[in-house]
């Protein structure tokens, strides 16, 4: 295999997240009148407002369709979901040719088998703490968290950090 150049973090424009089990901790309450609930960790959520604070895109790819993540995303202001992707990478193609970014200058992250050829194919792979060994061997970098527990604000804070745009971010909870 290939390997890929190392990615300046300075250049992501868009980060694109996979759902369950990387915005979630995988598992899917089913309710007796059908519906469904998630657990979508509170740090996630400010790091992805912490992240279009600072300018950039976020887009969310799911093999499922879920009325909770249409709410979470509602929620954040995800302008980008998509969902019943089975086959992820012709949709993230489609998304990336929509929003106008060169796959280089994404990161993506994931955690399970049909999240490889989008990890393989972005600038920045990114597998949870938790994902499959296949995805983590095959990433470009692997969280210290677990999906759902934290895991997407690492990442946030790692390539904004690396990117040089954390400080001025701070500025306003005068850190």
């Amino acid at each position: 295999m290939d390997e890929k150049p190392k990615v300046d973090l300075r250049a992501i424009e868009m980060l694109v997240l996979d759902v369950d089990g990387v915005l979630t901790d995988g598992r899917i309450i089913t309710h007796a009148d059908g519906s469904e609930s998630k657990c979508f960790h509170v740090l996630d959520g400010h790091g992805i407002r912490l992240w279009q604070r600072a300018g950039l895109k976020v887009a969310w790819l799911s093999g499922r369709h879920s009325l909770a993540t249409i709410r979470r995303a509602e929620e954040l202001q995800v302008p980008y979901v998509l969902q019943d992707c089975h086959d992820k990478l012709p949709a993230l193609q489609k998304l990336l040719e929509e929003a106008g970014v060169p796959a280089q200058k994404v990161a993506y992250v994931g955690d399970d088998l049909m999240d490889l050829p989008v990890i393989r194919y972005v600038g920045l792979g990114v597998a949870v703490a938790n994902a499959v060994d296949e995805v983590r061997a095959r990433a470009d970098h692997v969280t210290a968290r677990r999906g759902g527990e934290g895991a997407v604000r690492e990442i946030i804070e790692h390539i904004l950090k690396g990117a040089g745009r954390w400080q001025s971010l701070m500025e306003r909870y005068e850190v």
